[in-house]
């Protein structure tokens, strides 16, 4: 009898025992495969909310080149005028006329209280900011004014031009101070370094040029082989970032230069430095930004929500937001993840 019911315990027991780990193996694959879609659901909730953030910041937008400083962007039209956008009001604030032929370029100076503007009809300008009037008229220049900055203590200005040249300008006295000489086509960008004494130049003749500007003499020249658009140093003066009609180049320690791999398959418009250095953002004619990692040479993140070229690209100071201008008609502000 004892042994009859040994068998009949054993018999109903080890089904039991298999139907009970095969319950704890199935509760143990169904419990990775929730984690699994939570963890996918997450992303997709990530990717879709940082589309959503980028598309929320809009401001409408008729203009061609800008600038960003603090809460403020000032832009250089295609209609003559030089316009001033408040960030947080998300409206036009100034309208600054003088030019009469297309603004190619507007910048603050450091102070932010005068805006220097170059334009198509060969002159800069220099406006006081407070009370949009225009301060001096700088001529000299015998064609296309393409680019004007302030020096880092807002003394000087620079300047290029379709007359193949370079020419620094006194802030106060409004006089040509020197003219840099080389290039053999249109100088399409120049800029200072942060120390304000070098200046880097890039052309239609498919060079770079870093010049010094106590001499005025070139230290430096890069060859490539296509026309160079727009330079721009790093803060610490180090390195130097250029693009043209479909590639962005660093050169590093202002000795070598280095061609990241193909990011862009059209022209590519503006590039700048993130202030630390890390990162570079730029923009082409197919609507997309580009954030490239400095150290690695790759591509960080594209945007996609532009629908005509950007025409301009910067970080804000502390390098945590981006804003663009586009021919579409709209300033957008984007907010690094």
């Amino acid at each position: 009898k004892q042994t009859e019911i040994e068998v009949i315990i054993r018999h109903w027991y080890q089904p039991l025992f298999i139907q009970k780990r095969w319950i704890e193996d199935l509760n143990i694959l169904i419990s990775q495969y929730i984690i699994v879609c939570i963890f996918a659901v997450i992303i997709i909730i990530m990717i879709i909310y940082a589309h959503i953030y980028f598309k929320k910041k809009k401001i409408q937008f008729t203009d061609e080149i800008f600038q960003s400083n603090g809460n403020k962007i000032i832009a250089a039209s295609d209609d003559t005028t030089i316009r001033i956008w408040n960030l947080y009001l998300e409206k036009e604030i100034q309208i600054l006329q003088g030019h009469s032929q297309a603004v190619n370029d507007a910048q603050f100076s450091p102070d932010g209280n005068t805006i220097v503007s170059c334009s198509k009809d060969a002159t800069i300008r220099l406006w006081d900011t407070n009370f949009g009037t225009e301060i001096k008229k700088l001529t000299g220049h015998l064609d296309n004014v393409t680019a004007a900055q302030f020096s880092s203590n807002g003394q000087t200005v620079i300047s290029s031009s379709w007359d193949k040249t370079i020419r620094l300008w006194n802030v106060n006295s409004g006089q040509e101070m020197k003219q840099f000489i080389g290039h053999s086509e249109r100088v399409n960008d120049v800029q200072f370094s942060p120390d304000n004494q070098l200046i880097a130049s890039c052309a239609n003749d498919c060079t770079t040029r870093i010049w010094d500007v106590k001499s005025g003499e070139v230290i430096m020249k890069f060859r490539r082989g296509r026309s160079i658009e727009r330079i721009n140093f790093s803060r610490d003066g180090q390195s130097i970032v250029l693009c043209s009609d479909d590639a962005i180049a660093q050169i590093k320690n202002i000795t070598s230069l280095h061609i990241f791999k193909k990011l862009h398959y059209t022209l590519v418009r503006y590039v700048a430095y993130s202030p630390d250095g890390q990162t570079i953002v730029s923009c082409c004619d197919n609507g997309a930004i580009r954030l490239l990692d400095v150290a690695l040479g790759m591509e960080l993140q594209c945007l996609n929500i532009h629908t005509q070229p950007v025409i301009g690209v910067d970080f804000s100071s502390d390098g945590n937001m981006i804003v663009s201008a586009s021919k579409d008609k709209t300033i957008r502000l984007w907010k690094r993840l």
